[in-house]
């Protein structure tokens, strides 16, 4: 079943480098565990709505994502039970700041501003997770494309690993990473991720006003 995206997250967990070419672009090592971070709700926008780049950003990437939407409240649920708590799937740009990103050594401002994580158009229970296109176009060209059966830790992992540290409530969704060809945005560009069986999620970027 397909439903406008209506998710109200409580709260956004995010992988870090959970596609092996993504991690080969950034010379990173391939993590033998999960590697979690957070996106604010207050990061959250839908369909249609401008990512506004900060007035002290100097570098903005896009980062398309296959985002898992929590059903009901999900704590130390074996992989064999993670459809159980799944409500569905849906689109997400885990936009992050990269320079601060690179400043910081860890993640929390460069993800977590408001507007960072456009979610939708839809979420739907009619795919196979481990195994869609997935793909990004910044201003109409392609600059990512991959396939979730390029994880490095499928979706049934993902949710025993996360659940295995925190509650999950309904609503809450977890980002399960990107692939190769992330790049900057700038203000007035036009942001597509498009996932096979759930569309396409458009946003554009805005100057901070």
């Amino acid at each position: 079943m397909k439903t406008i995206c209506d998710a109200k997250p409580s709260k956004v967990i995010a992988l870090g480098l959970n596609y092996r070419d993504h991690a080969e672009e950034f010379k990173m090592p391939i993590p033998k565990e999960p590697i979690l971070f957070m996106k604010p709700a207050t990061s959250v926008i839908y369909e249609g709505a401008d990512i506004i780049y900060p007035s002290n950003a100097t570098r903005v990437d896009y980062e398309a994502e296959l985002a898992i939407v929590i059903g009901k409240e999900a704590r130390n649920v074996a992989a064999v039970r993670a459809t159980d708590f799944i409500r569905g799937y849906t689109c997400l740009n885990d936009v992050t700041e990269r320079d601060m990103q690179t400043r910081d050594g860890q993640w929390t401002r460069a993800k977590g501003f408001d507007t960072f994580c456009p979610i939708g158009p839809v979420i739907t229970d009619e795919i196979d997770p481990n195994a869609v296109e997935i793909k990004s176009f910044l201003n109409g060209e392609l600059k990512q494309h991959s396939n979730t059966r390029n994880l490095i830790f499928n979706i049934a992992q993902i949710v025993e690993f996360v659940t295995s540290v925190m509650t999950l409530l309904p609503g809450d969704m977890i980002a399960t990473g990107t692939p190769s060809g992330v790049g900057p945005m700038k203000p007035g560009d036009e942001i597509v991720i498009e996932i096979e069986g759930i569309g396409r999620l458009a946003n554009r970027v805005a100057e901070a006003r």
